[in-house]
């Protein structure tokens, strides 16, 4: 005889199925979509996925456990949208490091304007490499992005004209280091090559030329297909994702952070770049962190901006299915 699961409960999984699917959209390093989502009955659990190929630009899992906040950040914003609140658990289980978070005690407390917002957001959000245009981000604009990732409990520090030079010149450092490393050539390679697969960075979204910009970009070793205006990104603000400790659970708020200020951004018409190859050497990463008077860890550098209107912005990046990220078995079990 089988047992009909009372319709509250095929709500919540369903709400929870839902909100894992939502954060499929978010952001992620190479755009490798390192998260995995169990549903079950009235849980749901986030766990990351170790990939080898990222081994040489990644290989504490430092951006990959960013990448998985940043898709914690998504669904739990999903899950406010559609009226639902829960108690978020950081690294539960010392025995399972990949288990990354598990949200609990969900309850239905009434949908929040603000996330519906954030939710439309997330539909329009991209990385844009264009130079931005000369026009600077409005100062409350600016403090308000700050606060959102304040309000996930990591630091947005936005860098002054000095620092933004010392930034600029580690960044040039750590491409000089990424170039001579083949295993770190040989990475990006293949996450530039990975059309069809929803994964990886598409020609598209890659500058077809090296954008004019104070802080250099990541040059991935092969041109895009994305036009670039010939002006140079002189307006653009930089700033630093950092926080005091250096841990798993810091790397995952930061993501939290990210995706926050992001998606503020967003809403209030900034384009947000994230430069992640300075942090990805471990020179440079000191220098970073020395920009910082010492103060904390860096995890992410950032470019903010006005995007220049007169060209076409790239497209989105390609997105994994919702049964290679979302696993609903246990549900399913539950309702047969």
């Amino acid at each position: 005889m089988s047992h009909e699961t009372p319709a509250t409960d095929q709500a919540l999984t369903t709400a929870l199925a839902k909100a894992a699917a939502t954060s499929g959209r978010a952001p992620s390093v190479h755009n490798t979509q390192p998260w995995r989502w169990k549903v079950l009955p009235d849980a749901l659990e986030l766990r990351m996925v170790r990939d080898p190929r990222l081994a040489a630009t990644d290989p504490e899992n430092r951006l990959v456990t960013l990448s998985c906040g940043a898709a914690l950040h998504h669904a739990r914003v999903a899950l406010a949208a559609e009226g639902w609140t829960a108690q978020v658990r950081r690294l539960p289980d010392p025995e399972q490091p990949e288990l990354l978070a598990r949200l609990t005690d969900v309850r239905h407390a009434g949908a929040d304007p603000d996330a519906m917002r954030l939710v439309q957001c997330m539909q329009v959000r991209r990385t844009d490499r264009r130079p931005v245009r000369e026009e600077p981000v409005p100062g409350p604009a600016l403090d308000e992005i700050v606060r959102a990732a304040d309000a996930e409990g990591v630091r947005l520090q936005i860098l002054h004209r000095d620092q933004v030079m010392e930034l600029a010149a580690a960044a040039a450092q750590a491409a000089a280091v990424s170039a001579e490393d083949p295993e770190l050539r040989e990475e990006l390679e293949y996450w530039t090559s990975r059309a069809g697969t929803g994964t990886g960075l598409p020609p598209e979204v890659l500058p077809e030329q090296a954008p004019q910009t104070t802080v250099p970009g990541r040059d991935f070793g092969r041109p895009g297909t994305l036009p670039i205006s010939s002006g140079h990104d002189r307006a653009a603000v930089y700033g630093i994702v950092w926080d005091t400790e250096d841990e798993p659970e810091n790397w995952l708020r930061a993501g939290e952070g990210l995706s926050a200020a992001w998606l503020a951004a967003t809403r209030l018409g900034v384009s947000m770049v994230p430069l992640s190859g300075v942090v990805e050497v471990e020179g440079t990463r000191l220098t970073v962190r020395r920009i910082l008077a010492g103060l904390g860890y860096p995890y992410l550098a950032l470019r903010l901006g006005l995007a220049d209107p007169a060209h076409a912005g790239p497209p989105h990046t390609p997105r994994l299915a919702t049964e290679e990220i979302v696993d609903t078995s246990a549900v399913r079990a539950g309702h047969a």
